[in-house]
């Protein structure tokens, strides 16, 4: 981070009390206190479940000189845009609002939580899960269809295949605004779009996995490696 931005940053969090009076443990989440530099972010506390691979960080970001609040999920990362605020006051006040909710929506699916539209796709009742096997092609089943995850504009992970020692992985969405099945990889950190998963309902879907799946995540693999 700019000389500047950290200065101003550090005199604005220096008597801020909030992190301090947080529960040291909510939903099987430990909390952090950062205050570190992260890049062009500045970290200033995470509740993070090592085991379960998710973590939900408060920061700054030097970018858009704003307080945010990212998830991590496995090998996806995303901003809740409930919190974001260019006033430290403004952002308390989202965190006072949302932060004990967002920690127990990673610790438990609550399927209440999805979208009617979501619902009505009966995702969480497909019965393909048979045919995603625990670990194929050494990716393991991260996210499955019963307990699907949002992210970003309307999207959905319906399911994750993970190499966490590569930092890889395949993913299925769910986009209700589009109506829309699609796949995304990540090989070594960096996302990479593929058109042939694209389907507009699960059957169709179903069909294409039967055959593009496996040597979709063979491609991945060897290109990870």
């Amino acid at each position: 981070m700019k000389g500047k931005t950290l200065e101003k940053l550090s005199e604005e969090i220096k008597d801020w009390q909030y992190p301090s009076a947080l529960p040291a443990e909510w939903f099987g989440y430990k909390l952090t206190i950062k205050n570190e530099e992260n890049g062009d972010m500045y970290d200033l506390f995470t509740y993070e479940n090592a085991e379960e691979r998710r973590s939900a960080t408060a920061y700054f970001h030097e970018e858009t000189m704003e307080y945010k609040f990212r998830v991590k999920i496995g090998l996806t990362e995303f901003c809740q845009i409930q919190y974001i605020n260019a006033k430290l006051g403004a952002f308390e006040k989202a965190l006072q609002n949302y932060l004990e909710a967002s920690i127990h929506d990673l610790a438990e699916f609550n399927i209440n939580t999805l979208s009617y539209i979501m619902q009505e796709q009966k995702i969480t009742e497909w019965d393909y899960k048979p045919h995603l096997p625990p670990v194929l092609e050494g990716f393991e089943l991260y996210i499955t269809p019963d307990r699907p995850v949002r992210v970003l504009n309307g999207s959905y992970i319906v399911f994750d295949y993970s190499d966490f020692s590569t930092k890889s992985n395949f993913i299925i969405y769910y986009n209700e605004f589009r109506n829309e099945f699609y796949g995304e990889a990540r090989i070594k950190d960096i996302p990479e779009m593929n058109y042939i998963f694209d389907s507009k309902n699960l059957m169709e879907l179903e069909d294409k996995l039967r055959e593009h799946l496996v040597d979709r995540l063979k491609g991945i693999k060897a290109r990870s490696v």
